[in-house]
């Protein structure tokens, strides 16, 4: 069974949500982001989304525009990322999730990227910007190979997309909170907990919670209305402020264990 199916039954049997936390592969350097996977397994996270670099992240908010940059900057590409993705399976098996634009899958090849990534160690992809009605192509390739396809809904999809979305899907859904990119938010937004529970209705697979979520009312707010949480853009922040600094991953647990203890 894929690593992602396991944590989400055994979160049900717990009676909680998964926590989910986005980090930039290779921001400050791939070494540290293969020490910071495990640290925030041990800080209560239940998946790891990992974000490849990539020179034009539309969907991205400013602070991990800069993360990918960051990246980019100190070598990362994605045969590199995979590369990371082993030396993490020598310390954990935590579910990995690759967070990625399509531009880099293509460049890799769909069916070459989808045997390797599961080779590596990784149980599914998200790539942003891969519309369902042309996803056929892709989502073969990863299916062969074992790959789970996570797709996005948003505020403005509507039911028949998510009928066909939801049927497309595996892993789990990711439904993107508020309009917009990326990036921190102080409050959630209007109707997110009435929206949850209305598209759950047409969903299949358990559905994960993202954009803006920063903080523990946040978690307590949600909980009961999805099968995940995602925080990003809080957590690269935090990485950001420290770079390669030794403090940067006691710093990020101690603020992810804010969050997961609300669970």
């Amino acid at each position: 069974m894929n690593r992602i199916d396991q944590a989400f039954q055994q979160a049900k049997k717990k009676g909680k949500p998964l926590f989910i936390a986005y980090i930039m592969a290779g921001d400050p350097s791939l070494k540290e982001t293969e020490k910071l996977v495990p640290a925030l397994e041990k800080a209560g996270v239940g998946i790891i989304e990992l974000g490849i670099p990539f020179s034009d992240p539309i969907a991205d908010g400013a602070v991990n525009q800069e993360a990918g940059m960051r990246a980019l900057n100190a070598g990362a590409t994605l045969h590199k990322v995979l590369d990371s993705v082993k030396t993490i399976r020598e310390k954990t098996e935590i579910p990995i999730v690759l967070f990625s634009y399509l531009n880099p899958i293509l460049q890799y090849g769909t069916k070459e990227f989808s045997q390797d990534a599961v080779k590596a160690g990784v149980d599914g992809t998200l790539a942003l910007d891969l519309p369902p009605e042309e996803s056929s192509l892709v989502t073969s390739d990863f299916k062969e190979a074992g790959l789970k396809t996570i797709f996005l809904i948003t505020p403005t999809t509507p039911k028949e997309r998510i009928k066909k979305i939801s049927s497309l899907a595996s892993g789990f859904i990711y439904y993107v909170s508020r309009l917009g990119v990326t990036g921190v938010q102080h409050n959630l937004a209007e109707g997110l907990q009435s929206r949850l529970d209305e598209i759950r209705t047409e969903v299949k697979v358990p559905i994960a919670v993202g954009f803006g979520i920063s903080e523990p009312q946040h978690i307590q707010q949600l909980k009961d209305h999805c099968e995940a949480i995602v925080v990003g853009s809080a957590i690269v922040k935090r990485i950001a402020e420290k770079g390669d600094d030794p403090s940067m991953i006691p710093s990020v647990t101690e603020f992810v264990q804010t969050l997961t203890r609300e669970l």
